[in-house]
């Protein structure tokens, strides 16, 4: 089988597309032909060795896909051959053949596309439980959201309607801000030209925001925590920025505020049968056409490069798929 290979830290011209033996499930295992594999912002940095998590080289970028069962391993019960899923483990699907515990893995309904499914797990799932379990998330709530308009940020102006919050799409160009309102943002705000703070401020009459909910960091993330109301939460998600931000935590005294760390990977790790939960939901919001799966851009193997070139310049705009 053919496979995208990180064999030690480096940039994505470092990546090397090679062939490998075809893998065979253990016990409790499916093998999966993959149609499409997702890539999500922390991709650049695992392949750098600058993420949490660092898997033993040599190993494939992609943490989600969706494609066919090819096999199945002794014991698995709730998967055949033939049948269409979508999986998250975390790294190893940029493969033509991933290989997957059964519970990390749930069908895809006739009618839901391929690569639709193929993006589903990381950027919603990790905003799902930001929302509900770290966020608190409640109708008539006021969302701000920066970087709305990538791979989480989308997921996040989608599920905050579906939660009933009213949502300010916050990005740095008019392009990205029309593409939010496309997918549902009430407000927007551009942080390229206009004071952050002083705008939530403005959209909420002086109140401030419920939730922020933070995938940028950098100086962006002390001026959302100064735009919370009282009792806010702060939601991280991660630096796409590049950088880390520093908040004076006097701000948490003096607003009543919380600010909370989202780390999905961990959680489904911890509650790994929240998985399918999540996953199974989203399948029946799309279904309804409350949550779009928005893909940005196809690349096959052979131009994972320019792939990871469009996530680290923040160009993209929805979900950035490898097809073998």
């Amino acid at each position: 089988m053919k496979a995208i290979l990180c064999t030690q830290p480096g940039p994505p011209e470092a990546l090397q597309l090679t062939e490998l033996p075809d893998p065979k499930p253990a016990a409790g295992e499916v093998v999966v032909d993959v149609a499409f594999a997702a890539l999500n912002f922390f991709d650049t940095l695992i392949i750098q060795g600058k993420y949490q998590v660092k898997p033993p080289f040599p190993f494939s970028p992609s943490g989600e896909c969706a494609g066919v069962v090819a096999e199945v391993g002794e014991g698995v019960t709730q998967f055949k051959k033939g049948d269409r899923v979508c999986g998250h483990r975390g790294y190893n699907c940029a493969r033509e053949k991933a290989v997957f515990p059964e519970i990390r893995l749930a069908k895809v309904p006739d009618g839901l596309p391929l690569e639709k499914a193929a993006g589903l797990f990381v950027t919603y799932g990790t905003t799902i439980h930001a929302l509900k379990d770290r966020g608190r998330i409640k109708a008539g709530d006021t969302l701000a959201i920066l970087g709305a308009s990538g791979g989480v940020g989308v997921a996040a102006v989608e599920l905050g309607k579906v939660f009933g919050a009213r949502v300010i799409a916050c990005a740095s160009s008019p392009e990205k801000l029309a593409f939010c309102k496309q997918h549902g943002a009430d407000e927007l705000i551009d942080y390229s030209k206009e004071d952050l703070k002083e705008r939530l401020k403005e959209l909420t009459g002086g109140k401030g925001v419920d939730i922020v909910y933070d995938p940028v960091g950098g100086k962006l993330g002390e001026a959302a925590l100064r735009a919370l109301t009282w009792e806010g939460r702060y939601l991280v998600i991660g630096f796409a920025g590049g950088e880390i931000t520093k908040m004076p935590l006097n701000l948490t005294l003096l607003k009543g505020c919380d600010i909370a760390g989202v780390f999905w990977g961990e959680f489904v790790r911890r509650n790994p049968s929240q998985l399918r939960t999540q996953i199974e939901e989203l399948m029946g919001w799309i279904k309804d056409g409350r949550v779009s799966a928005h893909v940005d851009k196809i690349y096959p193997f052979a131009e994972a490069t320019k792939a990871f070139e469009r996530l680290s310049g923040r160009q993209a705009m929805g979900k950035v798929l490898l097809k073998p």
